[in-house]
């Protein structure tokens, strides 16, 4: 089974890498780079988070690299900021799917952990998944942050996960949620979301760092 993985800088997503590929399942990686909106060290952050993956699991984890800074701006630019961070995701499943489909991933695997910020609300979980073909895997939807903490802990990516990094600099005031999907689509028809993904897709490379 080969299966896709959502990873940022952050210590969550690494956690849900790894309990996948504990599982026996071949694990590919896909960090969606949000320069400018936020700074190189993101970016380090990530490749040393998936050098460590690969050593835990034994697993090769290629990780690819999408660009994703222009997104940010054209949701700003043409949608209600407080969807920000709802379309935001919503783009990223798009493209992971997109690129699953084409490496013949089955799946995606995501790092999110039930209301522990906006974008990861039952309401909002619901809108960003919506029109998602692929099966997507959240192992740490019901583990609270000292649980998930403790095992970043314990595979080694924790102290990288806490390091330096500016935070995305797109993140409204505001943010909704309890998005409404109906809401978000006509927001992702000013995108041209269809284009926008794929534009996305088009950009994807291997990270090699």
């Amino acid at each position: 089974m080969r299966l896709l993985a959502l990873l940022s800088g952050g210590i969550d997503s690494p956690v849900a890498a790894h309990l996948i590929s504990s599982r026996g399942a071949e694990v590919l990686l896909l960090h969606m780079d949000n320069r400018p909106y936020c700074d190189d060290r993101s970016l380090e952050k990530v490749n040393t988070i998936a050098t460590r993956l690969r050593d835990v699991s034994g697993q090769g984890m290629p990780l690819y690299v999408a660009p994703h800074g222009e997104n940010q701006s054209d949701i700003s630019r043409l949608c209600d900021r407080s969807y920000q961070c709802v379309l935001c995701k919503r783009i990223m499943l798009a493209t992971a799917e997109k690129l699953a489909e084409s490496l013949g991933a089955e799946g995606i695997i995501m790092g999110d952990s039930m209301g522990q910020v906006a974008s990861q609300t039952l309401h909002n979980i619901k809108a960003s998944s919506y029109g998602c073909r692929m099966p997507i895997l959240r192992p740490l939807i019901g583990m609270d942050k000292l649980e998930i903490e403790a095992i970043a802990k314990e595979i080694g990516t924790y102290e990288t996960s806490i390091g330096p990094e500016q935070s995305c600099l797109a993140v409204p005031s505001k943010p909704a949620t309890m998005a409404a999907p109906e809401k978000m689509m006509a927001m992702e028809a000013r995108l041209s979301i269809d284009d926008l993904v794929q534009r996305t897709f088009d950009s994807v490379c291997i990270s090699d760092l």
